[in-house]
């Protein structure tokens, strides 16, 4: 058992360090491509390489029809939603802002099960909402309340971006009989394939525009955050209970945020600290109810 716990950690560390680092790799990648193209090529891509692992390990990648509803909603608001507009919000915010913004979804989940599934949250709860909102209004407040139409949009795509994937996860009572690697692959192609159609009409990227930074950032993000890291995270919950995990995956924006003050030069001071100790305490208290079904990235 012991073997088996510090065998989930590692494999929980590598699962939270690869998604963290993403965060400052979108940062880069903004720089040549534009979000919702750059993702969709990434997570597309990662699709057909998971689908191929899939295969390759045994699993039946089909989806009964009575499930594909449910899987397309799954793909809207755990891929499309959580994935597209969280880095749709980078061209604004900086990792700071947009990782904690995002990583407040367990706090929406809380709260919408409250109209959706007549649960009420309980004292504790309502303080973890306290706590996160206090989080989010010392980073957002520290420079003022002055925002610039970019900064509005940036703070809204990343909170909608929060709550869909809460929304998802409220709704999505049951799990969906498909193995889990077939069940990403599933749903990071259908969520993903809608962004490089989107990105095509709206953004109009150049394909040339691409250097080698930015070659080595997509591929990074195809293979470690899309692909090794879901990898980990099935293997993690194989050692570890799901609520454990779920709660250590809040060294996801701490570790993102403390890797873009080293590689982008974005502030890390008491602000930032202060933002995420509040924000990520209020996390962790919506999470004790009752751990996600899946983890975002």
């Amino acid at each position: 058992m012991k073997h088996s716990r510090w065998t989930g950690l590692i494999y929980l560390l590598v699962t939270a360090t690869g998604w963290a680092l993403n965060w400052p790799a979108m940062k880069v990648l903004l720089r040549e491509w534009p979000p919702l193209f750059s993702r969709g090529v990434a997570g597309v891509t990662a699709s057909v390489l998971l689908g191929v692992v899939a295969v390759c390990v045994g699993e039946r990648p089909r989806v009964p029809r009575e499930y594909v509803p449910r899987l397309l909603l799954a793909a809207c608001t755990n891929v499309f939603a959580w994935m597209g507009f969280s880095t749709l919000s980078m061209k604004w915010l900086s990792v700071s802002e947009g990782a904690l913004l995002v990583y407040t979804m367990p706090i929406w989940a809380m709260l919408l099960a409250w109209p959706v599934l007549s649960r009420r949250p309980s004292t504790v709860e309502f303080l973890a909402l306290l706590l996160g909102l206090a989080g989010v209004v010392v980073l957002l407040g520290g420079r003022g309340v002055a925002f610039d139409a970019g900064k509005i949009a940036g703070i809204a795509f990343a909170l909608l971006a929060a709550v869909l994937f809460a929304l998802g996860t409220v709704i999505a009572r049951t799990p969906i009989p498909v193995p889990p690697i077939s069940l990403v692959a599933w749903q990071v192609g259908l969520g993903c394939a809608p962004m490089i159609v989107a990105g095509l009409l709206i953004e109009h990227p150049e394909l040339a525009s691409l250097h080698a930074d930015g070659w080595a950032v997509l591929i990074y993000m195809t293979l470690v955050p899309m692909g090794v890291c879901y990898l980990a995270w099935f293997a993690t919950l194989r050692h570890l209970p799901p609520q454990i995990a779920s709660i250590g995956m809040l060294l996801v924006p701490i570790m993102g945020i403390v890797a873009a003050a080293l590689v982008l030069g974005e502030p890390l001071g008491w602000k930032e600290a202060a933002a995420m100790a509040l924000t990520l305490s209020g996390v962790a208290l919506a999470l004790r109810r009752k751990a996600p079904q899946t983890e975002p990235e």
